[in-house]
């Protein structure tokens, strides 16, 4: 039985999240090329490892080395870009040499941008996220190249989990299947003490986690 911390991340709403948005809204095909921003989080760790259960290509866009490393090493992704220190767009254009079908979106920002200008015709864009803009004081411009909706015939598709209840029978099933079989895998960075909430909160803008960010507060 998986620890009871797990009903707050892999087993709880960021994997049902995660299982939804990208099997229901994405509809991965076996040989798809599948991009996934923030890859290693508690819900892009697990698209990630769905995609690739369904046999397709992965590639996930990161903070940090030590987030690649875990992304390529125990997550089973075939390519990592560091946003922080690497140029995305060349990056992507180099990773993903045959187009990108899936872009799961957990952060929107330059690296929407960078993923439009890679995104196959009839690709699908499941927009999870933005949080690379939740903390600006003012709007920014962008992404400039949103013609490349129409020119390619994307789809893009928003979702919010709690609209999706019915679907979480079938997905605790499978995740309970998947863990026990060693086949998703997760991580939790855990933070001591209810009085230290807040700096966990600020973990999540700032990257200093890997997995589901936790307070243990007994």
């Amino acid at each position: 039985m998986a620890p009871i911390s797990t009903a707050l991340g892999v087993t709880g709403m960021p994997g049902l999240t995660a299982y939804h948005g990208l099997l229901a809204v994405g509809r991965p095909r076996p040989g798809d090329t599948v991009l996934v921003s923030a890859a290693s989080g508690a819900v892009g760790a697990v698209v990630g490892q769905i995609a690739k259960m369904n046999g397709c290509r992965v590639i996930g866009t990161v903070g940090s080395q030590q987030k690649a490393d875990y992304c390529i090493q125990e997550l089973g992704y075939d390519a990592v870009i560091n946003y922080k220190t690497e140029d995305v767009f060349a990056r992507l254009a180099e990773a993903a040499p045959d187009g990108v079908d899936i872009y799961f979106d957990n952060v929107g920002g330059e690296t929407l941008e960078a993923a439009l200008a890679t995104m196959n015709t009839y690709g699908r864009i499941v927009a999870c996220g933005a949080i690379s803009r939740y903390n600006d004081a003012e709007l920014r411009p962008g992404p400039n190249n949103m013609f490349l909706v129409i020119a390619r015939r994307l789809k893009i598709q928003g979702f919010i989990i709690s609209d999706h209840e019915a679907h979480r029978s079938a997905f605790e099933a499978d995740m309970t299947r998947w863990l026990a079989e060693g086949k998703v895998r997760y991580r939790e960075t855990v933070t001591e003490g209810v009085e230290n909430a807040p700096k966990a909160f600020l973990q999540l803008f700032t990257g200093n986690k890997i997995g589901k960010q936790i307070v243990r507060v007994g």
